[in-house]
């Protein structure tokens, strides 16, 4: 039986979880927290691939303090795996400790757990609760939801603008619009992506690093350039350090050797058009384990991934100003009439700075 208790806990799990934000992927983000006698004597988060789960991390902290784990409640932000990946399954470690209940927050929707991890703690003799503040933990975990249950990653588009709507001068100068402190909290969304993408007409325009710079992180998202004719300079700021993925639809022999040789992988994706095939680079960034990807492009690129279906969540970041004639944030055509609009649900509005962040979301 859920008691309050039980969810003061799973929120103090869920910290944990979050202080793995930016190292976890492509693993979820996880956290854990041992109880006995109404006291936390463990406590730990998922580490980066290849090293401790949260369970394992817990435990170790419990031991470490010289806690018996025998008899104790272990709250986990998801189901504790059951399977041998590059770690082994942590429901077995917390069947060997002798912990005596286990609270989990949601169910795994990888394949290889997915109910296997609880089932196994109940056969042990484990006592399981689970859904206790499932929402929180799937909110926390949307990327590797959406890749485990449809194949690809969590899109999520960012856009700085007017009161108005306008993101840029009709010359394409856009620098500032929204303050500081708006553009420095949109590097802590890039800092949580798996990978940032922008499109050809942005890094022409801005030259972009289209890094993490305001916030600190351990790791840097992959950066991603929507390129179809391969267009780009081999001087061009976001292919410093290598490792970028240039996605287009026209080879270009030449040109495609000139980017490899500075660290650069081109994935073809042509679609009839000509074009980049949108909706099959998710697909492709699903296999390659992308969770969210964090799109920052101009309106061109913004309204074909809106078109195509392409995007679950909006983040705009909207200044208290008024611009006038200038560049929207999509281009859009006009429907025929107001029911064919393009309908989302506000899903978080907060002040940042003096700026407004909108979180919006098609489903």
């Amino acid at each position: 039986m859920i008691a309050f208790a039980d969810i003061d806990y799973m929120k103090l799990a869920l910290d944990w979880a979050a202080k793995g934000m930016f190292i976890t992927m492509p693993n979820p983000r996880v956290g854990c927290v041992i109880v006995k006698e109404d006291r936390v004597i463990g406590a730990g988060h998922t580490q980066p691939v290849g090293f401790d789960h949260a369970e394992i991390q817990a435990m170790k902290d419990a031991r470490q303090r010289g806690a018996d784990l025998r008899g104790a409640t272990a709250y986990v932000t998801l189901e504790p795996c059951s399977h041998f990946g590059r770690t082994p399954p942590c429901a077995d470690a917390l069947i060997e400790a002798g912990l005596a209940r286990v609270v989990v927050a949601c169910s795994d929707p990888n394949p290889l757990v997915a109910g296997r991890g609880v089932a196994r703690l109940r056969a042990a003799g484990i006592a399981v609760e689970t859904g206790v503040l499932e929402i929180e933990a799937r909110e926390l975990n949307i990327g590797f939801f959406a890749r485990m249950q449809r194949g690809q990653p969590w899109v999520r588009l960012k856009a700085a603008a007017s009161l108005d709507g306008k993101t840029a001068l009709h010359d394409g100068r856009s620098q500032w619009i929204t303050s500081a402190e708006a553009r420095n909290d949109g590097h802590w969304w890039r800092a949580r992506a798996c990978a940032v993408l922008t499109g050809i007409g942005t890094v022409k325009l801005d030259d972009p690093q289209l890094n993490v710079r305001a916030v600190e992180t351990p790791r840097q998202p992959r950066r991603v350039v929507i390129d179809s004719g391969l267009e780009i300079d081999p001087a061009a700021k976001i292919l410093q350090g290598g490792g970028a993925w240039i996605i287009a639809a026209r080879p270009n022999p030449d040109k495609e050797a000139q980017l490899r040789d500075l660290g650069a992988e081109i994935l073809m994706l042509p679609n009839q058009g000509g074009k980049v095939d949108l909706p099959s680079l998710l697909q492709e960034l699903g296999r390659r384990q992308i969770n969210e990807l964090h799109v920052e492009a101009g309106f061109k690129l913004n309204g074909s991934f809106v078109r195509e279906g392409c995007v679950d969540e909006l983040l705009l970041y909207l200044a208290p100003s008024l611009i006038g004639d200038a560049q929207g944030m999509f281009n859009l055509q006009a429907p025929a009439s107001l029911d064919e609009q393009r309908r989302l649900r506000f899903h978080e509005v907060k002040q940042i700075g003096r700026d407004l962040r909108i979180l919006a979301r098609f489903s």
